[in-house]
């Protein structure tokens, strides 16, 4: 019985304790203003990773890095496998030792803390559910463990099985739910005693596509009917693009680039960052000393005002919804169709270019169709392309 008075208190009266901006049966929302919590504390660093690593003897898997999460903020930590992405959230939640750095949480420093003793909860990839417990006590297990009044144990549970849309699966055991319901129990068993810092952890790997879709949905509602503050680590570049408040873009124990979804997708900072966000058209070649780009298969412009020296390599990113199919006479690049790909609202077209390198274009659902082997000629907006020095790093 002594482990359980080690948890964190809960601490309603903390300022960015966030609301159960719970629903009714009906679906409609509380009288909580969707985003008081995040609005109060927009200003307010809830987490700063202040120069952290990790090696394992003389294995470096996590390089000294820093990381400011602001309150009421979605964070997406994203990268490959051996990216550190989860080495980072198992030091920041307590389950691994930093080598060098410290963490500070509210202000607090944290690093010497044990698991137990932060403010922190988790979800994790499988759930993690208690088969032998319902729904209800699934969701009441936190509360108990912080030994709540049982009215305001029950008032919490409602409200966020509520919250959830699990009101009338309470008594149902997670073995009769779908998939979706169990992360669903897993989300509120999380939300429900308000930790300072939520983390999700590959939270929706295991899920069929369409219900990932769904609770990419729930989870950005929860968020915003909350202020909750939460960080998100995925492989998934496309649950990173539409979760996220802001993308941490890791690669080989480092920070490659941080920030909004829209400034990583539309202004990399180099040629992985492109690379792995989305799908890219690199042209690889030596900047000209007249505003053009030497390639192998022959020189193209160049974007207005880059201002890389002539003679530089570099590569020019270009993403496939920036090519357009024109005229010979027009185009920058030519080639021919190798492959085509239906996917419904658009046709992908895989063209191979006079040198051998592949370009991927996109074709709108309804236009004539383009054969395989069918010569293409290629051009885009110079504005829309974007130089970048170096080589590509992905693999």
């Amino acid at each position: 019985m002594d482990a359980i008075r080690t948890f964190p208190p809960l601490r309603d009266d903390r300022a960015d304790a966030f609301p159960l901006a719970g629903r009714s049966g009906s679906g409609a929302a509380n009288d909580v203003p969707a985003s008081s919590s995040a609005e109060r504390s927009a200003a307010q660093v809830k987490l700063h990773v202040r120069g952290v690593s990790k090696t394992y003897g003389t294995s470096t898997v996590l390089k000294p890095l820093e990381l400011k999460v602001m309150s009421g903020e979605l964070l997406a930590v994203l990268g490959p496998s051996g990216s550190g992405k989860t080495t980072l959230l198992q030091i920041i939640c307590g389950l691994v030792e930093p080598s060098g750095g410290r963490l500070v949480i509210d202000g607090r420093d944290e690093t010497d803390n044990p698991a137990n003793k932060r403010d922190i909860g988790v979800v994790f990839q499988n759930y993690a559910l208690f088969p032998h417990l319902t729904v209800y006590e699934n969701v009441a297990f936190p509360l108990q463990m912080r030994k709540l009044a049982q009215a305001k144990l029950r008032n919490r549970v409602e409200e966020t099985l509520a919250m959830v849309g699990l009101s009338d699966f309470a008594k149902r055991f997670p073995r009769e739910l779908s998939g979706g319901q169990q992360q669903r129990v897993a989300l509120a068993r999380c939300f429900v005693y308000q930790p300072s810092l939520i983390l999700m952890d590959e939270s929706l790997s295991a899920l069929d596509k369409k219900l990932r879709d769904s609770m990419r949905v729930e989870i950005k509602r929860l968020h915003r009917e909350t202020g909750a503050t939460i960080i998100f680590v995925t492989h998934d570049q496309e649950e990173a693009l539409a979760l996220a408040d802001r993308i941490c873009l890791m690669n080989d124990g480092r920070i490659e680039q941080l920030g909004a979804p829209e400034e990583i997708y539309e202004r990399p900072a180099n040629i992985f960052v492109a690379d792995f966000i989305g799908a890219s058209n690199l042209i690889h070649g030596e900047v000209a000393g007249d505003g053009t780009f030497d390639t192998p298969d022959g020189r193209v412009p160049l974007p207005p005002g880059q201002p890389m020296p002539a003679g530089r390599k570099a590569a020019l990113v270009i993403r496939p919804e920036k090519l357009e199919l024109c005229a010979r006479d027009d185009a920058y690049v030519a080639g021919h169709v190798e492959e085509t790909i239906y996917a419904g609202s658009e046709t992908r077209l895989l063209v191979r270019l006079g040198s051998g390198s592949l370009m991927t274009a996109r074709r709108a659902a309804g236009l004539p169709p383009i054969t395989i082997g069918e010569p293409i000629f290629i051009r885009w907006d110079r504005t829309q392309a974007r130089l970048l020095e170096g080589a590509s790093t992905v693999t």
